[in-house]
Parts: structure tokens; C-alpha cells; sequence
């Protein structure tokens, strides 16, 4: 099954039905379909063959939908490309990739024209010129490329993730075997769909055995997702944690949310504090997280709808399989942390410039440090790199932030570390706050919840946390800003 097939399947067997909504307007799973189908013959008309890459540059709407199905129809590569980033950096990725074209909006071509200064390379901004034949499904082997993802490139440059047919249709049959609830039809999709994340909803949502219609943001915005969940009756809901956390900030107990059922978090670690908040105040919610990456198509694990542990990412999801090991990938005893390592069918085999970060036996180090508890189900402490070494001690980034989370104050958190020339590095928390709290104040508070070893020394309040354009706390910015002592 390759991924144009599997749109087509799901034409075949959903019939007619709305699909997608976006800014106030409904569209048809027909209008989408046939509009992928005549873009995909007009696609061919400007030179894109089999294997090559075509960018996807846009927010969120209907056309990056039709983009990615019409690509795979012409048997070409989706390269999907987050509309935040600066021109230098959507060169580098549309050169990486060897990219034949780019398909954008007149918001962004501007920004896309900087980039391709002095390059050739077409740009598809008005589809209505491409739709007008209707081509055949070109067949790709589930085995060929499908998907070019970039990194964030949050610790360097980005870095080319390549995905298979098989790799994204694991993946996705993966997540959609274990959280589908029967009747839960009406979602709110604010992630990017550019993102492995929201590519994993795009994909997903044609894999399930009933139609499932979509409310689609350009781009998150809290008030504009409340509305939107409430006049539609949205049941279930995949977010980021930064996402929840910007939505206590809003009056929710001035919208009608219970509609509401399942609110799935991943691509970032959801501190628990913001969990049973969230849950407290919506109660007709449960939070259900699950947790993977780029590299694996999007997923590792997931929570089962009713099986929801605190604390936990759930657990692995059909076909994976996990382990930790140490720092010389020797296996770790149970209950003790070490890297997640990953294998499945929904893992990559190489990046895109044929490197490789896998163990020995071929299982794919994930960089991200876990626990395990008796049940199988796994916690994230951190990622490997962020791990603070202060005095000969390992503290985790996460154990602090969840620690000052919990101060009534506190509304975010980020924990960094800064070197220092005793210690080799000292604890430094960025945080957030809701009302007047001194920096000292909370350093007192984190000598009583944190042990001498892991209690930041210096706290800074900040009017926001830096995120990613993906929504995760960007640490080279943090660390970049704290390199010496204020």
C-alpha cells in the first residue's frame, strides 16, 4: 500500500461527506479528491516525475491536503517545509533536497522568492491553472520515498528525514489502532500540517473505518480554537503541551467544551501540572499523551483512550518496540533511566544525506532519556543533550520544571544549563509568571521541592518562553541568552 492508494481507498469506501473546514467553509471529500486528481496530472505538465521532491510551503489550509495526495498520485516526494522559517533557512532545504518545485500561497511567495533568488526553479502559487486534466495514479514501492521532513535544527542546520510509503502508513495505522473511539467524528486541527505531527492526523484520518471531519486553523491561536471547538461541537483535539498551556490562559469556563472528549499531546513533553489543570476545567476531557519523532514518522508510543497513566507517554504502539540503553548502549536495569532506542516499521532507514544514528544492532538511538514502570508504560525525563552535569550530578531539565510548575504562580517554565567554571555547569530556570512573585521568592520555593543537587541558583521571570515554530521550547535560544551570568 502506497500512500496515493490509500487515499484512494478511503474515496472508495467514505463516499461523499464533509471533509475539511476551513476559514468558515466546508469542503467535500470529493471536492478534495478531484481537485487532488486534476492537480496531480498538472503537476506532471510542469516536469515533476517519479522520485523527485516537491516543496509544500504554506500554513495551514485544504491546498496542502490536496498537495500532499496529488504529489504522491504523481509518484513524486512531499517535502514539507514549516512557513516560519527565514528565507536562508528554506533555501538550504529546497537545495538539500534537490527540490524540482515549490508549491506556495501569495502570503508567502514573497518570503519564497527571497529564497530561491537566482534559481529556476518553478513555484505553484494559483492551482486552478493545474487542475484541468485528470491523471492516473502513478504506483511508487512501499519501500520508495515518500515524505523528505526537515529537523527542527534546533542543536545545528536542519537535516533531511527520509520516509517511506511503509513508514508513514505504519505509523499512522499505528496511531489510529489504538486511539480511535467509535462516534468521535468532528476534530479541531491547529497542528502544522507540515510538521510529522499534524502529517500523522493528515494521513491517519484516512485510515479509520468512519469518515472524520476536520475544523483546520491556519495556525494555533487560542481564542480562535476555543470558538472554533465550541461552535462545532469538536470531540477530540491533537495538540502540543505549549498549546494547552496558552489555552489556561483563556476564560474556558466561557466556552461550551463539552463536546469535548479526547485531547491528544505529543511532539513535547506535557508537564502534569498542566495536564490536571487543563482536566480540572474542562471535565468532560481526558488527556491522552503519546510521544515520537521525525525520524519515525511521527510515533513511538501512545495512551489508549480510558488508559490514561499520569505522567506517562502511554505505551509502545503496535509494531514498535522500545528499550534503553546507556550511555555505551549497553542495557539498562529496569526501572532506571537511559535513551529510548526504537525499532519498527515505521522507522527511517538513514537521513537524507545517508547518515545513520542507530545502535550497533540497527535500532534507532531517539536522543530522548526514559523510564520504564513495571506496567510498560514510559515517562520522559529529557533529551539526552539537554541533561544538566552540575558538580558531577545529572540533573534533568524536566524534574526541575515540573517542580516550578507547581508554584501557583508559575504558568511555564524552561530549565537550562550555564557554564560555570566550579561546577561546570550551574541550574538556570526561565520562567513565566501569573501574578507578583520575586525570582528570589522562587528559588526559595525550589529549595523545598528540589534536592541541594538539582535546585536552580538562578531563576529569571520572562514575559515569554521561547518555542520552536513546532511549539517546543527552543533551548538554543535559551542557552544562547543565559551563556554568562545577568
Amino acid at each position: 500500500m502506497n500512500l496515493a492508494r490509500l487515499f484512494e481507498s478511503a474515496h472508495d469506501k467514505h463516499g461523499d461527506y464533509p471533509a475539511i473546514c476551513a476559514a468558515g467553509t466546508w469542503h467535500s471529500s470529493v471536492e478534495l479528491f478531484d481537485r487532488a486528481v486534476r492537480f496531480s496530472a498538472g503537476l506532471r505538465t510542469l516536469g515533476v516525475k517519479p522520485g523527485d521532491r516537491v516543496v509544500v510551503f504554506m500554513a495551514n489550509c485544504p491546498e496542502v491536503v490536496i498537495s500532499y495526495h496529488a504529489i504522491w498520485r504523481a509518484g513524486a516526494v512531499v517535502t514539507p517545509i514549516v512557513f516560519l522559517v527565514t528565507p536562508t533557512e528554506l533555501r538550504h532545504m529546497v537545495d538539500d533536497s534537490g527540490a524540482v518545485a515549490v508549491i506556495t500561497t501569495a502570503e508567502l511567495l514573497p518570503k519564497v522568492q527571497a529564497a530561491l533568488a537566482g534559481s529556476d526553479i518553478p513555484v505553484v502559487v494559483d492551482f486552478a491553472p493545474l487542475e484541468t486534466d485528470e491523471g492516473p495514479l502513478i504506483d511508487r514501492g512501499e519501500d520508495e520515498l515518500a515524505a523528505l521532513l526537515y529537523t527542527g535544527g534546533t542543536t545545528g542546520r536542519s537535516k533531511g528525514v527520509a520516509l517511506t510509503h511503509a513508514n508513514i502508513d505504519a505509523a499512522s495505522a499505528a496511531s489510529r489502532r489504538v486511539s480511535f473511539v467509535p462516534g468521535i467524528s468532528r476534530s479541531v486541527t491547529a497542528l502544522p500540517l507540515s510538521h510529522s505531527y499534524g502529517m500523522l492526523v493528515t494521513v491517519g484520518t484516512q485510515q479509520i473505518p468512519e469518515p472524520e471531519s476536520s475544523v483546520l486553523l491556519r495556525f494555533f491561536d487560542a481564542p480562535a480554537w476555543l470558538r472554533v471547538a465550541e461552535e462545532h461541537r469538536v470531540q477530540q483535539a491533537a495538540v502540543v503541551p505549549s498549546m494547552l498551556s496558552m489555552l489556561l490562559a483563556e476564560p474556558l469556563e466561557d466556552f461550551d467544551l463539552s463536546a469535548l472528549r479526547n485531547v491528544f499531546s505529543g511532539a513535547a513533553p506535557l508537564p502534569r501540572a498542566v495536564a490536571e489543570e487543563f482536566v480540572r476545567r474542562v471535565p468532560s476531557v481526558q488527556i491522552l499523551e503519546g510521544y515520537g519523532c521525525t525520524e519515525t514518522a511521527g510515533i513511538l508510543t501512545s495512551t489508549p483512550p480510558g488508559r490514561a497513566r499520569a505522567g506517562t507517554v502511554g505505551m509502545p504502539v503496535p509494531g514498535v518496540s522500545l528499550r534503553l540503553v546507556g550511555f555505551d548502549d549497553s542495557p539498562v536495569p529496569p526501572g532506571e533511566p537511559g535513551e529510548i532506542v526504537a525499532s519498527g516499521p515505521n522507522v527511517m532507514a538513514a537521513y537524507w544525506d545517508g547518515t545513520r544514528d542507530f545502535t550497533p544492532d540497527g535500532w534507532l538511538r531517539t536522543g530522548d532519556v526514559g523510564v520504564f514502570d513495571d506496567d510498560g508504560y514510559l515517562s520522559i525525563i529529557d533529551r539526552k543533550k539537554d541533561v544538566i552535569i552540575r558538580g558531577g550530578y545529572n540533573v534533568y531539565p524536566r524534574d526541575v520544571e515540573e517542580a516550578l510548575m507547581r508554584h501557583p504562580s508559575v504558568t511555564g517554565c524552561a530549565v537550562v544549563g550555564r557554564p560555570d567554571n566550579r561546577l561546570g555547569e550551574e541550574v538556570v530556570a526561565m520562567v513565566t509568571v501569573s501574578s507578583a512573585v520575586s525570582a528570589d521568592d522562587l528559588v526559595e520555593y525550589a529549595k523545598t521541592v528540589l534536592s541541594p543537587t538539582k535546585y536552580p541558583r538562578e531563576i529569571r521571570i520572562v514575559d515569554a518562553i521561547p518555542l520552536t515554530s513546532v511549539g517546543k521550547v527552543d533551548r538554543k535560544r535559551l542557552r544562547a541568552g543565559i551563556a554568562s551570568p545577568p
